[in-house]
């Protein structure tokens, strides 16, 4: 079912429905021509914009609407026109957006000023609200289908965020822990306190060092990656070109991303953790002469049965919010090279500021837990 037809009085109301590609041109075809414009004096279309519409289903949608025209019709749209069918309209007019005259700056007014700054802050809070609920509607459309869900995508996206992020991940982990472990003896043999570093390395490498650092690693890594990928493509006008031929392109260059990172994450979330607790018994080891055995017996006593986890549980939440505003900054790129570039230091910013602010609401809450 391409086509859901009622009428009105003399009003034809025609709902278009199904995929409105290439493809199904044929039965789209079939559908269209058993419909009568008798005794009918208007003809109105509603295309929601659920339907996936491509410059060939588009095309196609105009030539019905003409014939219908011809036959006497009047025809109109029940909301707004489609875009792919305004596209073909202005390219068969010879029609080429002019450039927007350019004005002088205004006196500098600053009631006026401040009121731009506060309406401009409320529009980018209105556009990222308005990305996340079309990305999560996005991502539970494609739940339905496994071939929507892209997997080829999302394993490629992980290899890229995951894998090939564990060396420098592990490194950081491994150099950290190593520097903090070194400060704690130093102080803690001054009073004799030298088997309490293995509890302060433990339980902060597991609850907050790793974590955190391959977090922040991953914004600046991927992150920025993201940010740089789409921005490119909407330089390259690849982005206008998924929407010409009907594919909507959060399904494509957002949801495997963020679904991608949401996998890696914890998983080098996981190796931080080991990498960082071994740095730690090799210097215990080394300053300390700690056995190695001495070194796990205590990490195991001074950990409790949610250490590991308070720190895994954090994970997926900042690999949401680092792809997320990635993918959002690069969508948002108009222009030029500079405007890409400067979406790109926000992304990384907003990533670390974000996934910061999310660790000390984290902190509060297992603080009120008891956790």
């Amino acid at each position: 079912m391409y086509l859901n037809l009622r009428r009105n009085g003399d009003t034809l109301e025609a709902e278009i429905a199904g995929s409105w590609r290439g493809i199904d041109m044929p039965a789209i075809d079939t559908e269209l021509a058993a419909v009568s414009f008798a005794d009918a004096g208007t003809l109105r279309v509603q295309v929601p914009p659920s339907v996936p519409l491509d410059l060939a289903g588009a095309w196609r949608l105009r030539e019905w609407l003409k014939s219908a025209e011809q036959a006497g019709l009047n025809v109109e749209f029940a909301g707004a026109e489609p875009g792919q069918i305004e596209l073909i309209e202005s390219t068969l007019a010879g029609k080429v957006r002019a450039a927007p005259a350019s004005s002088s700056e205004p006196a500098f007014e600053p009631v006026s000023a401040l009121g731009k700054q506060v309406t401009r802050r409320l529009q980018s809070v209105l556009m990222a609200l308005d990305f996340l609920g079309h990305t999560t509607v996005t991502w539970l459309r494609s739940c339905t289908s496994w071939r929507r869900l892209r997997p080829a995508s999302i394993t490629r996206h992980v290899y890229e965020t995951g894998l090939t992020a564990i060396p420098i991940a592990s490194l950081i982990a491994f150099l950290i822990t190593v520097i903090i472990a070194y400060i704690a003896a130093q102080y803690m043999r001054t009073y004799g306190a030298e088997i309490y570093v293995v509890d302060l390395i433990t339980i902060s490498v597991l609850r907050e060092l790793a974590v955190l650092l391959t977090a922040i690693i991953v914004a600046g890594r991927s992150g920025s990656a993201f940010a740089a990928e789409i921005g490119a493509m909407k330089l390259n006008e690849e982005v206008d070109a998924l929407h010409a031929i009907g594919v909507d392109p959060h399904e494509v260059l957002v949801v495997p991303r963020v679904i991608g990172l949401v996998i890696a994450m914890p998983l080098l979330t996981v190796v931080a953790d080991l990498v960082g607790l071994t740095g730690g018994a090799l210097l215990c080891h080394w300053l300390l002469d700690m056995p190695l055995v001495l070194f796990i017996e205590r990490a195991q006593d001074s950990i409790a049965p949610t250490t590991f986890w308070v720190g895994v549980i954090k994970a997926p939440v900042f690999a949401l919010l680092i792809a997320l505003t990635g993918t959002y900054r690069g969508l948002q790129v108009r222009d030029s090279s500079r405007e890409l570039g400067r979406l790109t230091t926000n992304a990384v910013v907003q990533s670390i500021f974000l996934v910061l602010f999310a660790d000390a609401l984290f902190a509060v809450a297992f603080w009120l837990l008891d956790i």
